[in-house]
């Protein structure tokens, strides 16, 4: 017995999991519940009254898109037309739902990329400060600078969409104008049925993203990212058809 006691002893007990990890694991648990529950608690008070927090996110979408068609027609005006030409699905050639789905695609993917900034501030502004408590030195530091970065990170990526849709959309703005004989003003008037609710749907995550963060309601974000979404996707998918069965038969009897 002795002997069996003895052994028994001797056995080698893994040590305890340091403090540390327990405590770091808590302040992540409870930044992730917490930011549910922020976003559910936003949710519900916005369904209360959709308008009063629609309606400046679609105002200030609204600004962003005529500001782009703005900057399109400045580019178009000072770009040279592509001699070749561009092909103008209803225009120059029969409209497929090939032609649908490729405008669905590529705007998606600008949807997409504001939508993902939208929830980049969420984790940066309201997550990461919660959690820093959990760390210390370099790390912790690095956590309390994430509010800063999401607004380095928020406005490169809205210059990038802004600038390069601008370049490209004058562009072809300048082409098809030229193709057709019109000035670049009456072009982007026509096309403005479908780009004027495009634009604004697809900047709409961005200009809910910006008006949280002037007020520090960086908690409202992931909640602002499903609102703009519900209301972008479906506008996204009216445009496309728009753009693609409507303007190109306004744009054929413009040129009768």
């Amino acid at each position: 017995m002795a002997a069996l006691v003895k052994r028994a002893t001797s056995l080698s007990v893994p040590p305890p999991l340091p403090m540390t990890v327990s405590v770091k694991v808590r302040h992540e648990e409870m930044a992730l519940v917490q930011g549910w529950d922020d976003t559910k608690s936003a949710l519900r008070t916005w369904r209360a009254e959709p308008s009063r927090v629609l309606v400046p996110w679609v105002l200030g979408s609204v600004v962003v898109a005529l500001l782009l068609l703005v900057a399109t027609w400045v580019i178009a005006t000072v770009s040279t037309p592509d001699a070749t030409g561009i092909g103008f699905p209803g225009v120059t050639s029969e409209v497929t739902i090939a032609d649908y789905g490729f405008v669905l695609f590529r705007n998606s993917l600008v949807l997409a990329l504001h939508a993902l900034a939208c929830v980049a501030g969420f984790i940066a502004g309201s997550s990461l400060p919660q959690i820093a408590d959990g760390y210390s030195g370099i790390v912790r530091r690095l956590h309390e600078l994430a509010r800063p970065l999401a607004i380095g990170f928020v406005a490169a990526a809205t210059l990038f969409s802004l600038a390069t849709q601008a370049i490209i959309l004058g562009q072809d703005t300048a082409t098809i104008a030229h193709q057709f004989g019109l000035p670049p003003a009456q072009l982007l008037g026509i096309l403005s049925l479908h780009a004027i609710p495009e634009l604004t749907a697809l900047f709409l995550p961005l200009a809910a993203w910006t008006m949280a963060s002037r007020r520090k309601q960086w908690e409202d974000l992931l909640a602002a990212t499903f609102a703009t979404l519900m209301v972008s996707i479906p506008v996204v998918l009216a445009a496309a058809a728009i753009e693609v069965w409507v303007t190109p038969r306004v744009l054929l009897w413009v040129l009768r």
